[in-house]
């Protein structure tokens, strides 16, 4: 815009019309007088003037009509009154020809003191006319096919498209129904979809359906349809026009795609390589072909399996060995394979060799021809089912996964008579690359899986006795698959004094982690025990043993982490005692264990529950209980007891009822626990020790009280000998006079009283010598000029195993004799 009249300006940044710009149409701002005080690019560009020609002078000029003074007034005073005008005039352009333009004068507005009005204008172009010749050539060659149907839905008019795409000629359409030449083609929805039409005089667009037409009836097509009523001039319905485009590429391409897309929910649900490749084969039949094979390598199927060739391996064998993990056929049996699942195949398809499997690219036969050579010399009895069954199209796409040839998935068609296409490469493409990647994962986990089940196996004793003090059984059940092995751990272990140590325990997570971190325990807690710690010590002592090793492996960082990294556990370690029917216990945030009386009655003790493993900064409690001859005693993992349906507590008591029935055999009561309280698979691991006690008689200890003095030495060897022969061990008697001497006259010089000397016949002879010093004596190698120091070295050389342990009043010295 340029200079208004009144004096006003439009700073100089605003370059000329640019605040009436904001739309395409020329605006000009013109005052009462007739001047035009305003002129837009616009403008310019619609009558060729510039702003410098025009601003300041009457708009009169530019009108390429005459005036009309009371047209003028009217449409001034109408603007004045607060309306607006719009109206179509002639204007002259600046090169001298006429316009005829669309002007709109909007109501009255002042700048300063002169009364102003916005004009704006577009040029009104000739409209172009249809001619008859150009109708009819448009709705006769237009692609989209079309007709006319009568109110009872006979054809009236169609074109040469929609006559092409049925393949019935028009004489044969013209005045019958659609559901009269083509049953086949969802008449019955298409005709419901008319009548609606002539319901309600709506439209309805874009229906898509699929069917088959005379012009291809060996291919199913896809269609869109819309349908709108037409109207005669009362407004009455008259007939329903319908047009119809074949979508056939659309469609198959959108079915496609949700086919790849439906596969994401269907395949790979299990952890299972066999399952996973039955997935692939069971959702491609029959939506995408009629017969598909999975063929995998050998060692896809191993549980050691590594995988096959990568990349830049070079070529592959020539004869390739796989399996067949999976076969599916639209017909019952799959008749038209020649190995079944399980077995041993050949790679295929000839003529092509096996570098197919390492190249990658899926290998398209759009026409099988079994009448070849390589076909027929290669595999005759394949070529007899090919041509048996009329197999005629083939995509073969080798499997892979990160680098890793997992196998062949082979897709044919038969009843299916369409050919297999470029499009249908890539959705076989895709299929077996989400099944590559489902199978290449259910490898990994399974041999990580069976690699952990085997080191947890191997780390758990193979055989538990109990001696005669206790009657062992134990049950261990594995966690579902999908949970991954667990760190359940259990171990009896023999001790000093015919007492035995029962040990269960819990390593917080799953896999090979918590297998090897078991086993690490089970080893510390089989030391300490050997060293005769007591149960409250031992679990302090095994707490101390999983803070260091984990502050070992923070300190070596990720890559020692992510081997074998405590996070946690919780344990149980109790001592029994067949002489005293004592039982020591402590846990380490573990449950506690279950004690069934003779009669049937189950409890629980109160034993302090300490922290879990690994904490640190707090300290275990001993509890000791009394257990009655043929007591059960039942130590088990977390596992037994938890479940979706009730809490810990409702788990004990059940617990506690199952291991009632104190009377039936042992074993056969630990398997038929487990299996009554955890009848399906659960996600974590399950270990249950039962123990039933026993009790040494009087006539199995015999002890004598040792006077402090050398002399009676020989009378406590007199008495040992002759206790020996009485229990039928004479073969013992010497090796156990001499034992019996060292270790008493070793108390006697060496200890304080009170000295005590204890035989036990149990599993073992044992001979104990208990005193009131906690000075335990050392073993020596004496030199051959020594006259002594040769006495726990004798011990040791005839006794099958000696030691020591710590008690409230003092230490025991024992060693034990294997009974021939």
């Amino acid at each position: 815009m340029e200079a208004v009249p009144d004096g006003g300006d439009i700073p100089p940044s605003t370059g000329p019309g640019d605040l009436l710009d904001a739309s395409t149409d020329a605006a000009a701002v013109i005052s009462a007088r007739g001047v035009v005080v305003g002129w837009t690019r616009c403008a310019v560009a619609l009558l060729g003037h510039p702003a410098t020609e025009v601003v300041g002078r009457s708009a009169a000029r530019l009108l390429a009509m005459s005036e009309d003074p009371a047209r003028l007034a009217g449409i001034v005073q109408r603007c004045r009154e607060g309306n607006g005008w719009n109206g179509r005039i002639a204007v002259r352009h600046r090169n001298g020809r006429a316009l005829d333009v669309e002007v709109r004068v909007s109501a009255s507005f002042r700048i300063g003191e002169d009364e102003c009005f916005l004009v704006s204008a577009s040029e009104q172009r000739p409209q172009w006319t249809m001619g008859q010749s150009v109708l009819d050539g448009f709705l006769t060659r237009s692609p989209v096919g079309m007709a006319v149907m009568d109110p009872q839905l006979r054809y009236v008019w169609m074109n040469d498209t929609l006559e092409r795409f049925g393949g019935v000629p028009r004489d044969q359409r013209l005045g019958r129904r659609l559901s009269e030449l083509l049953p086949g083609l969802q008449a019955e929805a298409l005709e419901t979809l008319m009548r609606k039409v002539f319901a309600t005089g709506l439209p309805v667009t874009d229906y898509e359906y699929e069917g088959w037409s005379w012009a291809d009836p060996h291919r199913r097509h896809a269609y869109s349809t819309s349908f709108f009523p037409l109207v005669d001039a009362d407004g009455a319905i008259t007939g329903v026009c319908y047009m119809v485009q074949d979508v056939t590429e659309r469609w198959h391409a959108r079915q496609l795609l949700t086919l790849v897309n439906e596969a994401g929910t269907s395949i790979g649900r299990t952890l299972d390589v066999m399952r996973t490749a039955q997935e692939l084969a069971d959702f491609a039949v029959p939506r995408f072909a009629d017969f598909v094979v999975v063929d995998l390598l050998e060692s896809v199927l191993s549980t050691e399996g590594h995988g096959a060739w990568l990349p830049d391996a070079g070529p592959a064998p020539a004869r390739t060995v796989m399996c067949r993990a999976a076969l599916r056929s639209v017909r019952e049996d799959c008749p038209e394979a020649v190995a079944r699942v399980g077995d041993k195949v050949d790679f295929i398809p000839p003529p092509h060799d096996a570098d197919l499997l390492v190249n990658g690219e899926p290998l398209l036969i759009p026409v099988l021809d079994p009448s070849d050579e390589q076909w027929a010399s290669r595999s005759p009895l394949r070529t007899q089912r090919i041509r048996e069954f009329g197999v005629h199209s083939l995509i073969a796409a080798p499997m892979r996964a990160r680098n890793t040839v997992l196998g062949l998935t082979t897709f044919a068609r038969s009843l299916n008579p369409v050919s297999f296409g470029p499009d249908e490469v890539l959705v076989a493409r895709e299929l077996v690359a989400r099944a590559a990647v489902c199978v290449d994962n259910a490898r990994r986990y399974t041999r990580e899986h069976t690699a952990a089940v085997t080191l947890q196996r191997s780390l758990l004793p193979p055989a538990l006795t109990g001696g005669t003090a206790l009657e062992v059984a134990s049950s261990y059940l594995p966690a579902d698959p999908t949970g991954g092995v667990g760190g359940d751990w259990f171990d009896v272990i023999p001790l000093s004094g015919a007492r035995v140590g029962l040990v269960v325990g819990d390593v917080v997570g799953h896999g090979i982690t918590a297998a090897a971190s078991m086993g690490r325990l089970r080893t510390a807690v089989q030391t300490l025990a050997e060293m005769e710690m007591p149960p409250d010590e031992l679990l302090a002592h095994l707490d101390d043993l999983v803070l260091r090793l984990s502050d070992e492996e923070n300190a070596a960082g990720t890559a020692a982490r992510s081997t074998a990294t405590f996070t946690g556990a919780t344990c149980l370690y109790a001592v029994y005692d067949p002489v005293t029917r004592r039982c020591t216990m402590a846990r380490a945030g573990h449950p506690p264990p279950v004690v069934v009386a003779p009669d049937g009655r189950a409890g629980f003790p109160e034993i302090p529950p300490g922290p879990p493993l690994g904490l640190g900064g707090m300290s275990f409690e001993a509890t000791e209980i009394e257990l009655a001859e043929n007591s059960l005693l039942g130590l088990y993992t977390n596992g037994l007891i938890k479940g979706r349906d009730h809490d810990l507590e409702r788990g004990m008591a059940r617990l506690g009822e199952v291991l009632a029935h104190t009377e039936a055999n042992l074993d056969t009561l630990c398997s038929s626990a487990v299996e009554q309280l955890v009848p399906v698979p659960q996600l974590d691991d399950i270990a249950l020790l039962l123990t039933r006690s026993h009790a040494l008689g009087a006539d199995q200890v015999v002890s004598w009280d040792v006077p402090p003095d050398p002399a009676s030495v020989g009378d406590l060897r007199a008495r040992a000998t002759r206790q020996v022969c009485d229990w039928g061990l004479q073969e013992l008697a010497l090796t156990t006079e001499l034992v019996v001497s060292e270790l008493v006259t070793n108390a006697i010089r060496y200890a304080a009283p009170p000295i005590r000397l204890r035989l036990l016949r149990d599993a073992r002879l044992t001979c104990e010598v208990a005193d009131a010093s906690s000075t335990v004596p050392r073993l020596r190698h004496a030199r051959s000029t020594d006259e002594g120091g040769r006495g726990l070295f004798l011990v040791a050389q005839l006794a099958l195993r000696w030691g020591a342990r710590y008690t409230e009043q003092g230490k025991i010295i024992w060693a034990e004799q294997q009974i021939p």
